[in-house]
């Protein structure tokens, strides 16, 4: 189950008491809707599609996989798919390459994504096994897909940006140091991220006065 609001609000509350910039920016910016993702296949091949293209581009190419494939939720489709049909919806050879990779850990069971390790490092470990999910996007689907309360995507630069803004830094602080900051924040680091998404999406209207 994914972070709803009747988890993520309790949470931003608790982020609040133990950082008071927080607080203040939550007085401004009010709360973040959550952010849900179905569990499973689906949603990663979906991240896969997704990478570097806009989300307009992504849906064209989800609507010629459907019209090509079949169901392409199902693993076994996007195997049986040769890499010239794949290239016809959209995908360029690099990610024909990891929608088959993804595809092959799914139906080998060498990935299975109903029990994922219950550790979190080990759960990213897992994913990052795949040719084409990196850090950030198994962080984001463990955040959004599966609900986990305390994962930090300190790489993210939205992040980044928000963090140091809402703290009252000069500059953008770096990744590592976007890490030790959220130290502090444990368990609730997954909703300081959806909170940081949200004060970045609020723009000039976060800023701290």
């Amino acid at each position: 189950m994914g972070l709803t609001a009747e988890r993520l609000n309790p949470a931003i509350d608790a982020l609040a008491i133990l950082e008071p910039a927080f607080a203040a920016a939550l007085a401004r910016v009010g709360y973040p809707a959550p952010r849900l993702r179905d569990r499973g296949y689906a949603t990663l091949l979906r991240t896969i599609v997704g990478q570097q293209v806009s989300v307009k581009a992504a849906d064209s190419v989800w609507r010629k996989l459907e019209a090509a494939v079949g169901d392409p939720t199902d693993p076994h489709a996007i195997t049986a798919a040769s890499d010239e049909a794949l290239r016809a919806c959209g995908f360029s050879r690099q990610k024909s390459g990891y929608a088959k990779s993804l595809a092959d850990e799914v139906t080998s069971g060498r990935l299975d994504l109903a029990n994922l390790p219950c550790d979190d490092e080990e759960a990213i470990a897992a994913l990052t096994r795949v040719k084409g999910i990196g850090r950030w996007s198994a962080e984001i689907y463990l955040l959004f897909a599966e609900g986990r309360a305390d994962i930090w995507p300190a790489g993210d630069l939205a992040v980044q940006i928000e963090v140091g803004r809402i703290l009252g830094h000069d500059a953008r602080p770096s990744e590592k140091l976007t890490r030790e900051l959220a130290e502090a924040w444990r368990p609730h680091r997954g909703a300081a991220a959806i909170f940081a998404w949200h004060h970045y999406g609020a723009g000039a209207d976060a800023a701290p006065v």
